[in-house]
This record gives C-alpha cells, sequence and structure tokens, in this order.
C-alpha cells in the first residue's frame, strides 16, 4: 500500500538538485578547461552521464524490488554480498565524505581570501587552522544532537542558486563564438591552450572524469529518500528529472565559459573558478557574488556532510558490519566515537595538505575515487538480483552501471583508486574486530577478497615510495 502523504515530486526534485550541488561546481569550469577542449568536455558529458544515468536507474529499481533494504546504497553490498561486501561499500562512502569535507575546506577559505588575503588560496597555514577550529566546531554541534533543519537547507539552496543562475545568464550574453571553436578539439598547442592537456580526444576525456563524477556525488540520495515519497512511481520520476536538470546545469556552467576567456584564462583561474572567470568578464562584483554564496552555501553543507560520515557508520554497525562502537549514540543521539575518530583523521588530511601544491583537486579526486566502490557494488548487487530474477533488461542497466564505475576506476583514477586502497589496511583490522564481536568467522571467499584489496594497497604504498604515483 502506498503512503498518501509524503513528499511530493516537486519537492524530491528539489531536494535531489540541492544535495548534488555543493561546492564542485564553483570549482568545475578551471578543472574541466585543464583537461579539455569543449568538444572533449562535452563527450566527457555524455559519457559520464550515461553512465551515472544507468547508477540511478539501478537504484531506482533497488529501491522499488527490495524496500525493506533502508539504509541506503550499504544495505544492497550486504544483501548481495554478506557483511564484508557492506563493510567496503560502507567504509568507502564514510572515506568519501569526510574527504568531501577536506574539499569544502579548501574551497571555503579560497573564498574567505576574497576578503581576507591572509587565507588567499586556500591551503597555507592559517587556513588551515581556520579550518580545522570549523571541523571541530561543527563535530561539537553535531555531537550535540544538532540536526539539519529544513528551513537551514533551504537557505544553503537559494544561496546556490541564485549565483549559478546569474552566472550562466551572464555566460549567455558574453558568449563569443569565435573564442569557442578556437581549437574546439584541443589538438592544437598554443597560446591559447596554454597550461592544458592538448592532443587525443581521448586523453582529454579521461582527464575531466574525476572532477565531472565529484559533482554527481549525492545523487543516491534520491533512492534513500523513495520511502518518504508520496508514491514510489513519483520518486523514480523525481531521480530521473532531477538528474537531467544536474547534467543540463552541469553542462551549461563547464562549457560556456570556453566562449568567453581562453582555455589558457580558464585553467589559470583560482578557485573558486566561477568567481574567477566572473571576475574577468564583468569586474569585482561578480567575484564577490560568487564568493559570498559560496561561503555560506559552503557553510551550510559541511554541517550536513559532518552528519554524514557519521550517519554512514552508524548504518553499517545497526547491520553488524562494523563494530558497535562506531554506531553507539550518546544521550543526544549522535555517534560520539564516530565523530571523535572522523575528525582527527580530518586534522590530520588538513595539515597534509601543506605539502600538496593543488589541495583542492586531489582532496575531491580521492573523494571520487571512493565513492566509486560503493557505486560500483550497486551494479554488481543490481546484475545479481536481476539475474536470479531472470529481469535480463534491469540486468544489462547493472551491467553497463559496474562497467562505467570499473572504466572509471582503470580510465582516470587508478592511482587515486590505489591510494583509497591503503585506506583498507585499518579498515579489515576494524572488520575483524566486528567479526570477534559478532562471534562470526571470516568466510574463504571473505579471506579472499581482503587478501587482494591488502595486495593492491602494498603496490599502491611501493608506488608511491618510488615516484610512480605522485601524492597531490
Amino acid at each position: 500500500m502506498e503512503n498518501k502523504k509524503g513528499i511530493s515530486r516537486t519537492e524530491l526534485i528539489a531536494l535531489i538538485v540541492s544535495s548534488c550541488i555543493g561546492t564542485g561546481i564553483f570549482g568545475i569550469t578551471t578543472n574541466v578547461s585543464m583537461a579539455a577542449a569543449p568538444g572533449p568536455a562535452l563527450l566527457a558529458w555524455l559519457f559520464v552521464g550515461f553512465g551515472i544515468l544507468m547508477l540511478v536507474l539501478s537504484l531506482n529499481n533497488l529501491s522499488n524490488k527490495r524496500p525493506d533494504l533502508e539504509a541506503g546504497i550499504f544495505s544492497y553490498a550486504g544483501a548481495g554480498f554478506g557483511p564484508l561486501g557492506e563493510f567496503i561499500s560502507g567504509w568507502s562512502y564514510w572515506l568519501s565524505a569526510w574527504l568531501g569535507n577536506i574539499a569544502f575546506a579548501t574551497m571555503l577559505m579560497s573564498s574567505l581570501g576574497t576578503f581576507l588575503p591572509i587565507f588567499k588560496g586556500g591551503q597555507n597555514l592559517p587556513s588551515i587552522i581556520v579550518a580545522i577550529i570549523f571541523c571541530w566546531l561543527l563535530t561539537i554541534l553535531v555531537n550535540q544532537g544538532v540536526e539539519s533543519a529544513s528551513f537551514i537547507n533551504s537557505i544553503g539552496t537559494v544561496f546556490k542558486i541564485i549565483p549559478l543562475v546569474l552566472f550562466i545568464i551572464l555566460m549567455v550574453i558574453s558568449f563569443k563564438g569565435g573564442i569557442f571553436t578556437t581549437d574546439f578539439w584541443g589538438h592544437v598547442a598554443n597560446n591559447f591552450s596554454k597550461g592544458t592537456t592538448t592532443g587525443s580526444v581521448w586523453e582529454q576525456m579521461k582527464g575531466t572524469l574525476m572532477t565531472l563524477i565529484w559533482v554527481f556525488i549525492g545523487v543516491e540520495g534520491a533512492s534513500v529518500m523513495a520511502h518518504r515519497a508520496k508514491t514510489r512511481s513519483q520518486a523514480e520520476q523525481a531521480s530521473i528529472i532531477g538528474f537531467i536538470l544536474l547534467l543540463l546545469i552541469y553542462i551549461l556552467i563547464s562549457i560556456l565559459p570556453y566562449g568567453t576567456l581562453t582555455r589558457a584564462q580558464l585553467a589559470a583561474g583560482t578557485q573558486p573558478a566561477l568567481g574567477s572567470v566572473l571576475e574577468a568578464v564583468v569586474g569585482h562584483w561578480g567575484g564577490v557574488m560568487i564568493n559570498v554564496g559560496l561561503i555560506i552555501s559552503t557553510i551550510i553543507s559541511w554541517l550536513s556532510w559532518t552528519m554524514l560520515p557519521a550517519e554512514t557508520t552508524m548504518l553499517v554497525a545497526e547491520d553488524k558490519a562494523m563494530p558497535k562502537m562506531w554506531g553507539k549514540v550518546n544521550a543526544k543521539g549522535a555517534p560520539t566515537a564516530s565523530l571523535m575518530i572522523t575528525g582527527v583523521l580530518q586534522t590530520i588530511f588538513l595539515f597534509s595538505l601543506l605539502f600538496t601544491e593543488q589541495a583542492y583537486t586531489f582532496a575531491y579526486s580521492l573523494c571520487a575515487a571512493a565513492i566509486l566502490f560503493s557505486y560500483l557494488l550497486v551494479g554488481l548487487y543490481q546484475m545479481k538480483y536481476s539475474a536470479e530474477n531472470q529481469e535480463w533488461g534491469q540486468f544489462t542497466i547493472g551491467l553497463l552501471a559496474a562497467g562505467f564505475q570499473f572504466a572509471c576506476m582503470i580510465l582516470a583514477g587508478w592511482q587515486q583508486v590505489l591510494l583509497v586502497s591503503i585506506s583498507f589496511i585499518p579498515g579489515f583490522v576494524i572488520y575483524w574486530q566486528c567479526c570477534k564481536e559478532e562471534n562470526r568467522k571470516m568466510t574463504a571467499a571473505e579471506k579472499t577478497v581482503i587478501v587482494l584489496v591488502l595486495a593492491l594497497s602494498v603496490l599502491s604504498i611501493f608506488l608511491v615510495a618510488n615516484g610512480t604515483i605522485q601524492v597531490g
């Protein structure tokens, strides 16, 4: 029986768009233009758009067929591949969430640098100290049971959307076809492409993949909200409409600037990139407008994303795939141990950004690489469930979803994926503690998977040591 009272289709669409649009879109023009000319960038959007659509369709199908699994994408991994599958999905998602906070921190401090020169660039010592203070203030607030009220999120959404709409309008007004078509495919190395990748279309496309995946993180939230919708069918429709709107916004934001500034100018822009572009096109007030909107929306988003890692470990611990400590809540309903562990790790990682030239890019690349593990397991479970029920159309969708995630791991993010595998060294110790706590013996299949992942982590350490993988 479907619930007559609940979140409407329009409200769900707004939630999906709001949850996905974070700091990533404010930095996208510089990161995309460094990697690709407009032609390859458009092809990359088509490729990523298709892959994310397959993920959304898989999530819709699983949400409809398995409404009993309400713990999000982790429970799909658990249903398909047991406790270890759920642990790998949850651990990867947890890692991705707090690495996303590192990207938030660097982008926030870069924005503040527009008004306070001491923070210029966002990754010097004053910036990192203030970011750490922010991190712990939000951690303490969440530990006191502070929850994200809908009206606060609404304020954040307004400050995200208004600057983006104005940016698109101003880019359309300033657009020049001659600039846009100059070296459309990025084959020619000249002053118009200085500081950017030139060469084959495929190489340029590969260079954008992690950036494009980063801005879609959060699209899985729609399936989690499906049980709160008026009807399941409305939730599925909202997922597709929300995805299409996001893709359209992202393409306009990242492609229109190619018609206002040269690739070299776009690639040389400081973060937040939209502020840099708008300041070059319309003057200082444009940069100020983008930065004010970004500062407010980032702080609000950061509050929500402080809760997300703790919520993740709590759900996985409830399913007995992590030790109980990670899910234990205090008197105000907050998982203190998980929050404190996450806060310490964020602090350590923020200090490490003193030693990398492009802190924001490094943080979001690792964030995107980590989420690929969780998304891959969704596609694999879609395949498994569909095969068991002989739904071969849905099986094909799952195959395409899993294939896309795996392709991104190999083609674009293999270095970041190997770096993420190092996190499973302490991770599997935690999983072993969980098995011991639950008096559950690890199966031969689980041991095999653990050995393979640990082998990748050892390889990663070796490649970092000999300089093959450049950290940051």
